[in-house]
């Protein structure tokens, strides 16, 4: 696997990372309190993450969009919590991770690029995908609601198993994580490399 790694955003634990969010501007916790081991997302690097996926085998992203049909995924080393599916070691084949500041200064973290949709049995791999966030859905609640990302106020994911492509980008300033592109696809979501994906 290919990685493509700008600045490194660290945390000296994921136990930190969840009772106290390394320079999370603002109280969080009313945040994180919606949220459940089931529906949280984080990007701390191209290695240790978690990402919503839909919860039962061979569902396309649209049809998992629905309460109870949604579930966090981790990486093998983002994996905390037994309610927590976990990702395949190789479920990217090139990957980029990267930190910055967005359109106002605000603080975001994400990763863009290729998937091997074939290894996660959850996924279909001809379905032409969909979004989950935290902001979006009915009443602004997210998709799954009440789905946060760690030591941030928002995110955006977008999983597109047709064109072997996957992105997730946690902000702190709602700009930067838009959820009216959601039919748009990565690129268009989120800036970033995609390896010529497919």
């Amino acid at each position: 696997m290919r990685y493509a790694h700008t600045t490194l955003l660290t945390f000296s634990s994921l136990s930190f990372i969840l009772a106290s969010p390394a320079g999370a501007p603002g109280p969080l916790e009313a945040l994180q309190s919606r949220a459940t081991d089931d529906n949280i997302v984080y990007v701390t690097d191209a290695n240790k993450f978690c990402m919503i996926m839909p919860r039962d085998q061979h569902t396309n992203i649209g049809d998992s969009e629905q309460p109870g049909r949604m579930k966090t995924y981790c990486s093998p080393a983002g994996h905390y919590s037994s309610l927590q599916g976990t990702l395949p070691a190789n479920f990217w084949s090139n990957v980029a991770f990267k930190t910055g500041t967005g359109k106002n200064g605000q603080r975001y973290a994400q990763l863009t690029g290729c998937i091997r949709p074939s290894t996660l049995d959850r996924l279909n791999t001809d379905d032409g995908g969909g979004q989950y966030d935290s902001s979006g859905g009915a009443g602004g609640r997210g998709n799954p609601e009440g789905s946060v990302c760690l030591g941030y106020k928002h995110y955006v994911e977008l999983v597109e198993p047709s064109e072997s492509r996957a992105c997730i980008k946690c902000c702190d300033d709602a700009a930067d994580c838009p959820t009216n592109k959601d039919m748009a696809g990565c690129p268009a979501v989120i800036s970033g490399n995609y390896f010529n994906c497919g």
